[in-house]
């Protein structure tokens, strides 16, 4: 149990570029987000996807209060750091690594950088905000100088409220992350050409 195993595509750690962290939504598994990065067009980059026990980060809605989403969402936090922690291990620095998610997952990314992710390159939330009930948001302390946070979705997304997603961005703006927020008119709960152009020219800017 809680072993979430990670799968791995593009290049291997060892000769990779950068390293990115991809977190899959609600229902879906690692294969399936991992099939996104072939539209970055990165090859020389590793992907690495932890696998969600029964295809779940955390049994409630992601604005639930965080303790209502326990023990799975620590259980969640701690697979992303171990798939970050791998891609240390073959000396990638974080200056290298994003981590990046899609709905559920894009919670999951948000959540795991504004705690632990000092350093990193980048997070890319897609179609997500930070976990917990509106109180919570001010209680990070991490600082993310150096961070772009990138945070895509639609202004009208069924699961994700567009105040929710300004209030995470506010949030890593007031950590020192440099911020790219784009909400979409009328778009649906998925990922869109400017997204993946946005993520392309993120990657790009890490050399």
């Amino acid at each position: 149990m809680h072993s979430n195993p990670i799968i791995q595509t593009g290049t291997k750690l060892e000769n990779a570029t950068g390293a990115m962290i991809m977190l899959h939504g609600r229902g879906a598994d690692a294969a399936s987000i991992l099939s996104l990065s072939q539209a970055f067009e990165r090859p020389d980059w590793a992907y690495l996807a932890p696998q969600a026990d029964n295809h779940t980060w955390y049994p409630q809605r992601f604005i639930e209060p965080v303790a209502v989403n326990q023990p799975a969402l620590d259980f969640a936090l701690a697979a992303v750091g171990r798939a970050v922690a791998e891609a240390e291990a073959h000396k990638i620095p974080r200056s290298k690594i994003v981590v990046l998610g899609f709905s559920q997952g894009a919670c999951l990314a948000l959540e795991w950088v504004a705690r632990y992710g000092q350093g990193l390159a980048g997070v890319i939330a897609l179609s997500g905000g930070l976990i917990g009930a509106g109180t919570h948001l001010t209680s990070y302390s991490t600082n993310l100088t150096g961070t772009t946070a990138l945070l895509g979705c639609s202004d009208r997304d069924f699961h994700i409220a567009a105040e929710r997603v300004r209030e995470s961005a506010s949030v890593f703006e007031q950590a020192g992350a440099t911020i790219d927020l784009r909400l979409y008119p009328n778009m649906g709960h998925t990922v869109n050409d400017d997204e993946i152009s946005a993520i392309q020219a993120l990657l790009g800017k890490i050399v």
